[in-house]
């Protein structure tokens, strides 16, 4: 028998770190292959995290809480003799991945943080001096956290830091963290005595999935110059056909069949038609996709919204986007979506039509330049144009928006690519078959 090290799998595109959520197995305990023993959280999923051997899990080289760099060990696990350890070249590749991702992400807390040190006498916290000599190197776990706490690297050189040549560790940001917050309440407290001295007000702490929206969206405001067109669009074919055909497709599935898959249908086309939506800013550079990968907003049960995405969308039928919608919307509220049904997305949709809203300005996914959402379609008079003349009917009309990046996106293309989504819904096939 030997002992090898099981190291932290890739997580899906960009992503370099994960903070360890549960240990689900006990140093003792037998494993095999492709039991989960580890669940870890991403920026952008929860997951589970399975076993590359069978053996005897000896002994767990991280605890809940900690952030593990892609790449590092996790864990011992005793194996038989003839079992081949993971390639040992493995962690000097995710090493200089890491230091790279270390440089972007002090240049990020450097650029996109602006909190300020405030000094309060009454609350003693050891800092070091100004002027001190103060080694610049931060360790992932330690950026995480400042990331994390919104703390720049200005603030970060005041912290006092008692590892080796003087380097902020974890103990230590935690303590100045800590420190941070306790100023913040009381500072609160003086400001707003009402929210927390006579008990009218509940304060309630941003989980960590409420924290990462607020940022990525206030994100995507500073760098996308978000315009918004609207069309209304007569959905009375599709609400038609649907109504026909859903009785059936629930008897032969065990599914519905829900409007976002022929909404989506309706977008790809469109992007075909328009392929000029389906880009990315780097820079000064615009990157065209070749792939139409489709994100689906959907609601989770806490109240948090996730965006799972519908890879090569374009090579699916309705059936096979239907059956892929209810799968996608069914693991996310499972919490079960693995990281890569969050990654590449090229464009995305949002029906906020299942909350009854009529319209809405949606806030571009960065880096995609475009978002399409969906109200709610209601039964309304309109004006119904024959060659024998202009009659009042009542039709199922819906308000579809697009937001896009004017940066890259002019009127005239994120106009003609609402129309175009407009028309394929409008001229709907409703002899077409869905099972």
């Amino acid at each position: 028998m030997k002992i090898v090290e099981m190291v932290m799998p890739p997580m899906g595109e960009s992503i370099m770190e994960c903070t360890v959520l549960h240990l689900l197995a006990e140093e003792g305990a037998k494993v095999r292959i492709d039991d989960s023993i580890l669940e870890v959280a991403t920026d952008k999923v929860d997951t589970e995290v399975p076993c590359p051997y069978e053996g005897t899990l000896t002994k767990w080289l991280v605890k809940v809480d900690d952030v593990v760099p892609i790449g590092s060990a996790v864990a011992q696990i005793e194996v038989a003799d003839d079992v081949v350890a993971q390639d040992a070249g493995t962690p000097l590749l995710v090493a200089v991945e890491e230091e790279a991702h270390v440089a972007e992400t002090v240049a990020a807390l450097e650029k996109g943080f602006q909190t300020a040190v405030s000094r309060t006498p009454e609350l003693a916290y050891e800092f070091a001096p100004v002027n001190a000599a103060v080694n610049d190197f931060y360790s992932p776990l330690v950026l995480s956290i400042a990331r994390e706490e919104q703390i720049p690297v200005d603030e970060l050189k005041v912290i006092k830091g008692t590892g080796l040549e003087n380097r902020v560790t974890k103990d230590d940001i935690l303590s100045y963290v800590a420190h941070r917050r306790k100023k913040s309440s009381v500072a609160a407290a003086a400001a707003s005595p009402a929210t927390s001295l006579n008990g009218s007000n509940e304060i309630i702490e941003m989980d960590r999935m409420r924290k990462m929206i607020s940022q990525r969206m206030v994100e995507s405001k500073r760098i996308s110059a978000h315009v918004t067109s609207f069309i209304e669009t007569d959905m009375t074919p599709v609400v038609g056909w649907r109504e026909h055909v859903k009785a059936e497709y629930r008897k032969k599935t065990g599914d519905s069949i829900t409007f976002t898959p022929i909404l989506i249908e309706a977008v790809v086309k469109a992007i075909k038609d328009y392929p000029m939506i389906n880009i990315s800013v780097e820079g000064d550079k615009i990157i065209k996709k070749k792939d139409i990968n489709i994100g689906m907003a959907v609601a989770l049960p806490d109240g948090n919204l996730i965006v799972p995405v519908i890879h090569n969308a374009d090579r699916y039928d309705l059936p096979g986007l239907a059956r892929k919608v209810n799968d996608l919307a069914k693991r996310a509220r499972e919490n079960r979506l693995k990281a890569d049904d969050l990654a590449g997305g090229t464009y995305t949709v949002s029906n906020i039509g299942a909350f009854a809203n009529l319209m809405g300005t949606p806030i571009i996914v960065q880096p995609q330049v475009a978002i399409m959402a969906f109200g709610a379609i209601k039964k309304k008079p309109a004006v119904i144009e024959t060659a024998q003349g202009d009659l009042i009917g009542i039709r199922s009309m819906m308000f579809v928006s697009h937001s896009y990046d004017h940066r890259v996106v002019d009127g005239s293309l994120g106009g003609l690519f609402l129309k175009r989504v407009n028309d394929h819904l409008e001229n709907f096939d409703i002899s077409r078959t869905i099972i």
